[in-house]
């Protein structure tokens, strides 16, 4: 069989996770500290993990609506509407899915046709080009820059839309960088938005972990742009619950129904002990986020401060639980560094361009570690950087 002639190209051209690179390579070294993957070191809350174990002990294990328990869409309405002014009906604009990442699968697919061009701000998560490739259309690399706080703008997006525009993606808070969009920044690029067809996908995963006096605003509360913005969140990050595998979607009743369609066709629901476990998380666990934002932060200040002492410029990031240091410093490349700082001292982060190309000369860093672990670490960076200069 010749599988270069039978295997789809879009599939065969997607580049392997350079984030699961690093941590697989981590894993198989001893004493290693591994930094790279964006997953809470908390467990999740034993009042979620509860309702699961006894949403099994009930026999609560058959498939569920496709759109997810309605019980659950309830919570996640009200969820919305107490915490990010969000209003949307359960019947038929909201699904649940298996993880955030499902959502953002669905959302492209059901939105973007051959030919479409899709504009993703870089650097962010992995997953928003090769999913827009495997659809047919078109990524749009966009890139942020740490004088701009890593934020998108109005200038760039504006000049970045043509006529063949199809989504936006909003990936903020954000992975890798932390940069967070403000209030005024979000009104700027709905400026841009009114008058075109452009849709957006605001990727909020990160909503609960903003850090200082303002709360994540999202761009769906703003004039002319709920009816163009479908919202992505679920549970991994603000709850610990990466290993649940529970996300849902937000949005329009004709954009959710269509996302419906396809989960029907491909998933069919998302797991039904996670759902139960879900509920409770979202009546009973607002004080829960609460705990793990002020040690994130506390852990934010330690790497930040850290990093610009080590003469690692270091922009401070307003949001999930991610640091975006410069590794100029170094003369290195950041593939180079990364794979040098894991070689020689058993620690990895992972390189700023598994991100995008724009993020070249820098690395990511998670504190979603202990304090212990982080201290550690950066012992170990500062040594490496000494030998370096030495």
């Amino acid at each position: 069989m010749d599988y270069e002639k039978l295997l789809a190209p879009a599939a065969q051209s997607m580049r392997p996770s350079g984030i699961r690179k690093f941590f697989d390579l981590a894993a198989d070294m001893p004493d290693c500290i591994s930094l790279g993957v964006g997953e809470p070191d908390f467990k999740t809350p034993w009042a979620i993990r509860d309702a699961g174990i006894r949403s099994l002990e009930r026999g609560h294990t058959r498939y569920t609506a496709n759109a997810g328990l309605k019980e659950l869409r309830v919570e996640i309405s009200r969820y919305l509407q107490r915490r990010m002014n969000l209003e949307y009906d359960p019947q038929d604009q909201l699904l649940v899915t298996v993880g955030g990442s499902e959502a953002i699968d669905l959302c492209i697919r059901a939105l973007v046709q051959p030919g479409d061009e899709v504009i993703i701000p870089e650097p962010c998560f992995v997953c928003y080009e090769p999913i827009t490739a495997l659809t047919g259309g078109v990524p749009v690399h966009l890139a942020t820059r740490p004088e701009d706080g890593f934020r998108l703008t109005a200038e760039s997006l504006k000049q970045a839309i043509t006529p063949k525009t199809k989504l936006l993606i909003l990936p903020f808070p954000n992975n890798p960088t932390g940069a967070v969009m403000r209030r005024q920044d979000l009104e700027e690029i709905a400026q841009v938005l009114r008058g075109t067809d452009v849709m957006v996908l605001s990727d909020e995963i990160y909503s609960e972990l903003t850090y200082g006096t303002e709360r994540h605003i999202s761009i769906a509360t703003l004039p002319g742009m709920y009816e163009r913005t479908v919202v992505v969140n679920g549970f991994s990050k603000a709850y610990a619950m990466t290993g649940w595998r529970l996300g849902y979607a937000a949005g329009p009743a004709p954009v959710i129904r269509i996302m419906t369609k396809i989960h029907q066709s491909c998933i069919m629901s998302a797991p039904t002990t996670s759902q139960y476990a879900a509920i409770v998380a979202m009546r009973e666990c607002d004080d829960q986020i609460e705990i793990m934002r002020r040690e994130y932060d506390h852990r934010r200040k330690l790497l930040v401060n850290s990093f610009n002492e080590m003469g690692m410029s270091c922009f401070e990031p307003q949001g999930a639980f991610y640091v975006f240091p410069s590794i100029q410093c170094s003369g290195l490349s950041s593939q180079e560094f990364c794979q040098r700082l894991l070689q020689e001292k058993r620690v990895a982060i992972v390189p700023g361009d598994a991100f995008g190309a724009c993020g070249e000369g820098h690395a990511r860093v998670s504190y979603a570690y202990s304090v212990d672990h982080l201290t550690e670490a950066l012992r170990r960076i500062r040594a490496f950087l000494a030998e370096l200069k030495g």
